[in-house]
């Protein structure tokens, strides 16, 4: 790699300046799908290698390994017309100028392309892993937009969330409430061979004193034990044992969240699958808030299923 490689770095959006001069079509694609645009010399090789290995990484807190990101490969050649309207582009340039840029709505909107120039396969493949951290922070943004915009084209008007605990999420209609107590609300939506959940409960503020990694996986078996029962007498959900969650502190909506990722189990059954599950701090009311959204789907990937409750959690607001 020559030393007078130049390091560029531009994000644009041309979306305001565009829609003005011309019409942008809409973008399609499948949530958390990339189209990667390069030679197929250089998609047999140690280019296509690298970017495989930088952006197919395992998604996280899932039972069983599933890429980050789907990459749907296209030759220079046909990429024209209906595959330029991709939501997610990777675009790989032979130029003597090297570097990184970031583009919105080029082609298409929404929309997100990265460019990656040089003049071989070694050095975009350096600007490539330099940058591969800011490129899955936009492109998961970009999904979760287009994720929530899909949602909010037949939200619920369900009101058990804010009357039980004045919260609110936005969520599809699809999701139905099938219980809800004193402290405890359970929603599900059916999908083949399986169903996609959302649970909500409250906890005292004592609730998660101690070692946060040893309380939160003991709260949530005291609740499944409670509220979720198995399939046979005696079973209920509990914290997978085998593989410990990611647990992380961090906020929402400026309150304190302890934000747990990993996989449940069924005890005295066979049912597994993954969860993530937000304990908020609600000083106001003096409580911690409890929101969750778990999958069973023995017979299908759960990636972009565990994605859409992700997003629904994201929306969470308190009155």
């Amino acid at each position: 790699m020559k030393k007078w490689i130049f390091f560029v770095i531009i994000i644009i959006s041309c979306k305001e300046q565009q829609t003005k001069l011309r019409y942008l079509p809409d973008s399609n694609a499948n949530i958390n799908h990339l189209t990667v645009v390069m030679p197929k010399k250089s998609w047999n090789g140690v280019l296509g290698n690298k970017t495989r290995s930088l952006l197919e990484t395992p998604f996280e807190g899932l039972p069983f390994d599933e890429p980050q990101f789907t990459l749907n490969y296209i030759p220079p050649k046909v990429f024209t017309g209906f595959a330029r309207n991709s939501r997610n582009i990777l675009w790989f340039v032979k130029d003597s100028l090297a570097g990184f840029q970031l583009t919105e709505d080029l082609m298409a909107q929404p929309q997100v392309v990265a460019k990656v120039k040089g003049e071989d396969d070694d050095v975009q493949a350096y600007f490539l892993e330099d940058n591969i951290k800011l490129l899955k922070a936009v492109l998961t943004e970009n999904e979760r937009k287009e994720k929530l915009r899909r949602i909010k084209k037949s939200p619920t008007k369900d009101r058990h969330l804010h009357n039980r605990f004045k919260i609110s999420l936005i969520y599809p209609t699809a999701y139905n409430t099938v219980k809800d107590t004193n402290n405890f609300i359970w929603i599900q939506k059916e999908i083949p061979k399986g169903h996609m959940n959302l649970i909500a409960y409250s906890l005292s503020f004592k609730a998660l004193r101690g070692n946060i990694k040893k309380r939160i996986p003991e709260i949530r078996d005291s609740i499944g034990k409670t509220y979720i029962p198995g399939r046979l007498k005696g079973s209920y959900m509990i914290t997978e044992k085998a593989y410990r969650p990611y647990f992380y502190r961090t906020q929402k909506g400026g309150r304190l969240t302890y934000l747990t990722k990993g996989t449940w189990e069924v005890a005295n059954d066979f049912m597994a699958g993954p969860f993530i599950n937000y304990m908020i701090k609600d000083t106001l009311r003096k409580r911690w808030m409890v929101i969750e959204g778990f999958v069973f789907a023995p017979a299908s990937n759960k990636r972009d299923q565990i994605f859409e409750l992700n997003t629904i959690l994201d929306t969470v607001v308190f009155d």
